[in-house]
Parts: structure tokens; C-alpha cells; sequence
């Protein structure tokens, strides 16, 4: 006897049927309704990009203008590669930059502050100390060459004024580097700032200055020295041989400097000794 299939099932293949069979002819080609977007499959094309065209023209020169023009700008080049080096070297940087260094290792501290705090706290503080010489320059010097008025060597002399008088300010009161220099270079003893040649003034403010923060250095290593000998001395009356000092006295030193205002006095001795 055959088992007679359901009408369920025949419903459901008359379904699928329908919904597998392609449509009419007539039926795909009916238009799509009103407000809907018809479809596209072109790709738009980016317009091209826009590379600037730089022409640098290399030539003999003509004139003797075009030629002294040309070692200007060789040796505006030159100064400003060696600009880093006149900031170290020749404005308060030197000094601020060695007794940073000095506060901390007296503190015997190594990851903190990282060096490059360090070396930008002495940037401001240079920046702080030598904005008159700074401004002076910049009035002097820049803003009448920008102008026309004068030219790069009345430019060159004026801007180098302030910072000469800066750097013998810092050794009027010690002026044996400058002697030094200039026995060692056979001149004669100046009378004013004006006989010093700058030569000669450049390596004299920077031997003052590295004696200078070396002496502050030495002062600022004493109390600190004073807290690691009585650690020393308490952790050898108790045995503890194996322990090493310098994390016990740390803390201490860390203490001290904090409730002192370390970082405030530090910074205003620094400053005043400048003025």
C-alpha cells in the first residue's frame, strides 16, 4: 500500500517554486519607483595630485655683490649649525645645565628626573636670565637688518654688544681667565672691555662658568654627604654590612630637599647669581 504524500508538503514546493522561478519578461522590465536612486558600478577617478615645482638654478656670479652675497648666506649657514653651540656656550646655560646635574646626583637619584627635564628646565631658565640681552639683540639688531637700515656687519656688531657685556659681567669680579688668555695669546693687559678681544672673552666665560658651577656643586654635595655618612655609620653599628646606604639614605635626602623647598631655592640662587 503507497503512502499517500501530504498537501503540506505540496504547499511548501509550489512556495519555493515561486520564490526560486526568475520573473516575467514584463516584469523585469518595469522602471523603478519614484524617488529611488538608480545604481552605477563606474568607479570615480581621483584627480591627480598637485606636486609643487621648485627650480634651483646654479650659475656663475656676474657681480662682486652677487659674490659677497653668496658668502652671506654660506655663512649665515655655518652660524646656524653652530647655533646650539653658542647657546651652551655662551649664554647662562652652561652653568644652570652643571648644577642640575650635580643636585642630582647628589640626591642619588638616576631615572628621575630624565635628563631631557633636566636640559629643558635649563632652556627656560636661560631663556628667563637672557631675555634683556635677548631683546636687546632682537632691537638692535634683527629688526633694523629685517628693515633695510643697516647691513649684516653693523647687524653682526650690534648683536654681539650685549652678549659681550653679559659674558664680562659674569667676571667682572674675576678677571684672571681673561688675563690668562690674554698672556697666553701675547696681548697686552686691557683696560676696558673693549681691549678684550671676543676670542679672547669667548674661553674666559666658559672656564668662569664651569668654575662657578662646580663650586655650587661642591656646596650642594654637603648636607647630602653628611646624611649618607650617618646612614653609613647606623647601618655599621647594627651589622647590617650588606645593605647598601644609599637606599636608606634616599629617602631621607628626598625629605630634607622637599621640606627645604629644594626646587624653589635652587632655582633662585641660580637666578641671582646672574644678576
Amino acid at each position: 500500500m503507497k503512502k499517500s504524500i501530504p498537501p503540506v508538503l505540496f504547499a511548501a514546493f509550489f512556495v519555493l517554486a515561486a520564490i526560486v522561478m526568475p520573473a516575467p519578461a514584463e516584469a523585469q522590465t518595469q522602471p523603478f519607483p519614484d524617488l529611488s536612486t538608480q545604481g552605477t558600478m563606474n568607479i570615480p577617478t581621483p584627480p591627480a595630485p598637485v606636486i609643487p615645482f621648485i627650480d634651483l638654478a646654479v650659475r656663475n656670479p656676474a657681480t662682486g655683490q652677487e659674490v659677497a652675497f653668496s658668502l652671506q648666506i654660506l655663512l649665515l649657514l655655518t652660524v646656524l649649525s653652530l647655533a646650539p653651540s653658542f647657546i651652551i656656550l655662551m649664554t647662562s646655560f652652561l652653568r644652570i645645565s652643571i648644577v642640575l646635574d650635580f643636585i642630582k646626583r647628589a640626591l642619588s637619584l638616576q631615572q628621575a628626573p630624565p635628563n631631557q627635564v633636566l636640559m629643558g628646565i635649563a632652556l627656560f631658565m636661560t631663556a628667563f636670565i637672557m631675555w634683556p640681552t635677548l631683546e636687546t639683540i632682537y632691537n638692535n639688531a634683527l629688526q633694523p637688518m629685517a628693515a633695510g637700515n643697516i647691513s649684516v656687519e653693523e647687524a653682526y656688531r650690534e648683536a654681539e654688544a650685549p652678549l659681550r657685556i653679559f659674558m664680562y659681567s659674569q667676571m667682572r669680579t674675576r678677571p684672571e681667565n681673561i688675563r690668562l688668555f690674554m698672556s697666553m695669546r701675547g696681548l697686552d693687559r686691557p683696560e676696558t672691555l673693549a681691549d678684550v678681544p671676543t676670542y679672547v672673552l669667548i674661553p674666559a666665560f666658559i672656564l668662569n662658568e664651569l668654575t662657578v658651577a662646580f663650586k655650587i656643586g661642591v656646596l650642594l654635595f654637603i648636607p647630602f654627604i653628611i646624611i649618607d655618612m650617618v646612614v653609613a655609620s647606623a647601618l655599621m653599628s647594627m651589622g647590617m654590612i650588606m645593605l647598601p646606604p644609599v637606599m636608606i639614605s634616599m629617602p631621607f635626602k628626598l625629605l630634607l630637599f622637599i621640606l627645604v623647598d629644594g626646587w624653589g631655592l635652587l632655582t633662585d640662587q641660580l637666578v641671582r647669581s646672574f644678576v
